[in-house]
This record gives structure tokens, sequence and C-alpha cells, in this order.
């Protein structure tokens, strides 16, 4: 039995891309308001819900994460799950990130992406038909999306990566502090009808920065052995992301066997998701220039 974000992966792979990994054109449904999501709705009714015995359960409102949740329902329902799992053949959630191409070809945000009200996190908190708490594992689908070039009403993924969300963060507590309740600062202004909603915005890394990440599509998952359940996937790159405290972290980076050219030999990413230069302060609101000089 292979696990659920590699059976994701290679029904993302085969219904986006062609057998030579290029972007094959599909069309969205028109999006009604700025919180409609059109692409995760294609994702979850369009392609996801076509695994064989694997259920795919989307948000069921905006502003709710992760995006959809996939489960086997023989593994995951009458009881078979507790408080938590870290089982990834049972059930995942995936959080979903849509990108733009600059004007120069490269991924948008390459050097921080923004993930609004949520860190990421390799673990993620849903909740039960009665209200009960679960953590899950969290993955992450990073798609770069254009318009078709011969279909001005489609559009092609033109860079998909799926990656473990310990990639991005494995920090629990971090994750629980921020998506928790928080306490708000009202009767704000002279007429005591503002509200600081004291909402954080948080930046963390964008893998599709990466140029080896970049174009074909890939999976960044947490074991060296996946071919032996999956023999279509090949192993192309080590990632190693270090720490402030204890040992590196290892992940495992893996393409369509057809798309490796022959010979391959595996590379070791050491650190490669760019990091700008940030201070802690933050800048001051853009000031309006007059016209003139007092």
């Amino acid at each position: 039995m292979i696990d659920l974000p590699t059976a994701v992966f290679l029904e993302l792979r085969d219904r986006f891309f062609d057998g030579a990994g290029r972007p094959v054109p599909f069309r969205l449904r028109d999006k009604r308001n700025t919180q409609d999501d059109p692409f995760d709705e294609y994702l979850a009714t369009n392609v996801l819900a076509r695994l064989q015995e694997i259920s795919c359960a989307k948000a069921t409102g905006p502003l709710i994460t992760p995006d959809m949740v996939l489960y086997r329902p023989g593994l995951c329902e009458r009881g078979h799950l507790k408080e938590g799992t870290s089982d990834i053949e049972r059930i995942v959630g995936i959080e979903v990130k849509k990108l733009e191409r600059t004007a120069r070809g490269g991924v948008a945000r390459g050097s921080g992406l923004d993930y609004n009200t949520t860190p990421p996190c390799g673990r993620v908190r849903v909740y039960d038909a009665a209200g009960t708490a679960l953590d899950i594992r969290g993955f992450y689908l990073f798609v770069c999306m254009e318009r078709a070039p011969d279909d001005p009403e489609g559009v092609v993924l033109t860079a998909l990566c799926l990656v473990d969300g310990n990639a991005l963060n494995e920090d629990f507590e971090l994750y629980l502090s921020i998506t928790g309740e928080r306490t708000k600062h009202i009767g704000l202004g002279t007429y005591g009808d503002g509200a600081d909603r004291a909402r954080p915005m948080l930046i963390f890394a964008n893998p599709l920065g990466v140029r080896e990440f970049d174009c074909l599509p890939i999976l960044i998952h947490p074991s060296e052995n996946l071919p032996r359940a999956a023999p279509d996937l090949q192993l192309t790159y080590r990632l190693r992301r270090s720490v402030s405290q204890g040992p590196a972290r290892s992940f495992y980076c893996y393409r369509r066997r057809s798309e490796v050219p022959e010979g391959w030999e595996v590379a070791e990413l050491a650190d490669p998701f760019p990091t700008p230069e940030r201070e802690a302060r933050t800048r001051p609101r853009g000031r309006f220039r007059l016209p003139f000089r007092l």
C-alpha cells in the first residue's frame, strides 16, 4: 500500500502533465468572490476524487486550514483513530499554495511566501464530526499557475511541488499558539468603535524558489525508500535543512522515473530555500509625498 501523499502526487502528476512532463491545459469555473477558490474545488472534486479507496474531504468554507483532508475510510472510521496519528497511509491534510511567475520567468515570492495567519507545519489540527480534535500529518501543495498558451480560457501548471510540512516547519506548539484563540483590542479610537484583531501575518519558505524544484513536478517526502512501494518514482535529491539545535533534518525528493535522465546521480541540497535578509522591526507604512515643498 502506498501512502496518501504519494498517491496524491502520482494522480496530480498524471492529470496536469503529459508523458513527457509538459503541462496539460485545463479549465476552471469563474471565481465568484475574493475567498472563492475554483482550483481547490477542481482538485477535490475532479482530480483527487478519482483515487481508489481514498476519500477527499474539502474544507467546508473559506479561511479554514487545511484545504482538504485525504483518508482511507476503512482505516479511519469506527474509532480506529485516537487523539492523533502520524500514519500517512491513513490520513493526511493538504494545504494548497498557488503562485504566479514574475516578468523574468521565476516563481513569484521565491524568497519567502505569505502564509497569512497559519504557519506551515508537518502536523495540523482537524476535528471529527463530533468536534473532537485530531492532530494529523500535514503536507503542502505548491503550484505555479499560468494561462495556457494556446487556449485563452485554459490554464496550466508550470510547476508542482508536494512537500512534507516538516520540511517547512515542525514546531507544532508555534502552530497551535497562532491558530488558537487570541485576544483582540477593542474600544479603540475617538468613538470607541475600532478594534485591533491582533492578526499575525506569517512568512515562511517557498520551495518553488529553489531552481531544482521548478518546472517538472516533484514530491518531497520523509522516506528514503519510497520506490519500494512506488516503483514509478525515482530519488533525485536529498534535501537537508539545518536547525539551530540538534541534528539536521533530511527529506527525499522524487520524480516520475520516466522524467529522470538516464544515469542520474542523486545530489544533496543543503539548505536550498532562499531567505532574504530581514529586520526585527517593522517598516512604517508607505509615505504619501506631496508634489510641493513647504
